[in-house]
C-alpha cells in the first residue's frame, strides 16, 4: 500500500471516529439534502449507477464529489464498514481528504 493510501485511510478513519462521516449511498443522499456533506467520495468499484445518482444529488447542492483509488474491499477493512459512498460533514476534513487524493 502506497504511503498516500496510508495517509487517506487513516484520515478517514480519524473522520469516522470523530462522527464526521456518513457512508453508504442513502446516509450519503441524507447528508448532501440537508446541506451537512461538504464532500463526498467514492469507491473505485461503484456501479455506474449509483454514481450517476450521487452525482445528480451532489450537483443540486454544489457538493464536490471525488473518486479515490480504493476498492470498496479496501475502504472496509480501513473504517470498518462496507460502503462504496462516503460524505464528509467537516470542511477541514474534507480539505485535507481533497489534498490527499489530489
Amino acid at each position: 500500500m502506497s504511503v498516500s493510501k496510508e495517509k487517506l485511510f487513516g484520515l478517514l478513519t480519524i473522520c469516522r471516529k470523530a462522527g464526521r462521516m456518513t457512508m453508504g449511498f442513502d446516509s450519503v443522499k441524507e447528508s448532501i439534502l440537508t446541506d451537512k456533506a461538504k464532500a463526498v467520495f467514492l469507491a473505485s468499484d461503484i456501479s455506474a449507477k449509483t454514481e450517476k445518482e450521487v452525482r445528480f444529488f451532489a450537483d443540486q447542492k454544489a457538493v464536490p464529489v471525488h473518486c479515490i483509488d480504493a476498492t470498496i474491499a479496501e475502504i472496509e477493512f480501513s473504517v470498518g464498514r462496507k460502503a462504496g459512498v462516503i460524505g464528509i460533514c467537516d470542511e477541514g476534513f474534507a480539505k485535507k481528504l481533497t489534498e490527499l487524493i489530489g
